[in-house]
């Protein structure tokens, strides 16, 4: 095996475990809402949304994958030099999802792959090689990290809202309700369980799959940007099994730091968040379920009592959203240094 079909094979090692980590980093989004409200057992959240999230890059479509393989250029470096810069930005990428899993924080591998890659390829081949797409904003149009970064931060803000307006709204349709419709809430949310979790999957894996599509383009494997199906089915696994494993320090964090849930707060976040998730797939924004998930709990808890709701908890988790970008940025920069050291950039 020569060096480019060896890098290959370590990309696709390390693709898969970043694609590992986004899954068990992004099971208590999911699982956190419906066993605080007691809709399901921690075992049947697993199950179902185990196998939603795997159907959801399988059916998904490759919109978000094309977005993300697009905004860095590395088609004019060596082939060796390109793959190696991509291997630091995913490594980055995964071991601040590592760090933060440990630190039980709902950090966003979104933000990290943005981070990681943008500080990879700027250490090793200059600012002119990623697509920041400022240019093409004045033109009204959303290309490169603009785009992506839009998708980012305009995301959890239409959770919260959404979330917020929701509530309002079936508080009023449920006004006269009996206790009993909780039984009933409880039921609908098995299908917004599942939504989520396709939603999830058909968003969140196709970053991976972009990686490796871009990968294999950059080593010649591949003419044109095209997923093949075998990537699909590998990050699809790959992120289903790291769902099912989960993340249950950032389980209790989302479940009952933010704000106490009943059914229907469970309910109205994940009818939210299925739906912002999903409506970024169809037009190739990558968003982080994370942030989204957390917004729209925080939507739901401030339209019904905002008092209620443990901002503390939320700015300590705003916060780290905002460092991530630059801190996975430096990990992939310090990364390409040392392996620059070493002799090991060619």
């Amino acid at each position: 095996m020569d060096t480019v079909g060896l890098l290959v094979f370590v990309a696709v090692g390390i693709v898969v475990l970043f694609d590992f980590t986004n899954g068990f980093h992004d099971a208590s989004n999911m699982i956190a809402p419906v066993i605080a409200s007691r809709a399901m057992t921690p075992i049947q959240s697993v199950v179902v949304v185990g196998g939603f999230t795997f159907l959801g890059p399988v059916l998904g479509g490759t919109a978000v994958a094309n977005t993300i393989g697009s905004f860095v250029t590395l088609d004019d470096l060596p082939e060796t030099l390109s793959l190696v810069v991509v291997l630091c930005g995913i490594l980055a990428a995964t071991a601040w999802n590592f760090l933060t899993w440990w630190r039980g924080l709902p950090s966003s591998s979104s933000h990290a792959l943005v981070g990681g890659m943008c500080g990879a390829v700027v250490v090793s081949a200059g600012p002119e090689q990623v697509v920041w797409g400022m240019e093409a904003l004045t033109r009204g149009e959303f290309t490169g990290v603009t785009k992506v970064l839009l998708a980012l931060v305009l995301s959890p803000i239409a959770g919260f809202w959404v979330g917020f307006i929701l509530q309002r709204i079936t508080l009023f349709l449920l006004r006269a309700a009996s206790p009993l419709v909780n039984w009933e809430l409880r039921g609908a949310q098995w299908l917004t369980t599942a939504g989520l979790a396709f939603s999830h999957g058909a968003n969140d894996a196709q970053k991976s799959m972009g990686i490796l599509t871009l990968c294999l383009l950059l080593a010649g494997d591949i003419e044109e940007f095209h997923v093949p199906l075998w990537v699909v089915v590998i990050c699809a696994s790959a992120i289903t099994l790291g769902t099912v494993l989960g993340g249950w320090k950032i389980v209790r964090t989302l479940a009952f730091s933010i704000y106490k849930i009943r059914p229907l707060h469970a309910l109205n976040s994940q009818l939210t968040s299925a739906g912002v998730v999903f409506l970024a797939s169809v037009i190739g924004a990558p968003v982080s379920t994370t942030h989204v998930v957390s917004s729209s709990i925080m939507g739901v808890g401030a339209s019904e009592r905002p008092k209620a709701v443990r901002w503390t908890k939320a700015r300590e988790i705003a916060t780290t959203w905002v460092i991530t970008i630059p801190g996975a940025g430096v990990l992939a920069m310090l990364g390409y240094l040392v392996v620059w050291l070493a002799g090991l950039a060619l």
